[in-house]
């Protein structure tokens, strides 16, 4: 399986729990910390925890390695790292402050409507 498989399924896990405004950087060529990078949000922290939780069940199911979950206590920025891809799970007003899309401007975003089942 490679990055870019392992993204789509968080990608289907984050989306699964509703997920808001769901994106996919590619960091290739950009960093050398990941491949891709998944960044939702949600309303509240509760929310935030579904999809993290959501999102481990499927790697967990697909055999890919979690490598470590940060931030799950606050549930306010949670982060999966799974080697060639780290998953964001921001409360909204955290992924505003954040602002990962912009403080990586140069990484490419990825399509990935076709990854979302009707």
């Amino acid at each position: 399986m490679d990055s870019k498989d392992i993204a789509q399924i968080a990608v289907r896990a984050a989306d699964s729990k509703r997920a808001n405004d769901i994106v996919v950087l590619d960091m290739q060529n950009v960093s050398l910390m990941a491949d891709y990078f998944v960044i939702a949000d949600a309303n509240s922290n509760r929310q935030v925890k579904a999809i993290a939780d959501e999102v481990a069940d499927q790697m967990s199911a697909s055999k890919v390695e979690i490598y470590q979950v940060s931030g799950r206590d606050t549930a306010k920025w949670i982060l999966i790292d799974l080697g060639e891809v780290i998953v964001h799970i921001f409360q909204t007003d955290e992924r505003d402050f954040y602002n990962l899309e912009k403080l990586w401007s140069d990484a490419p975003f990825l399509d990935t409507r076709d990854w979302l089942e009707a």
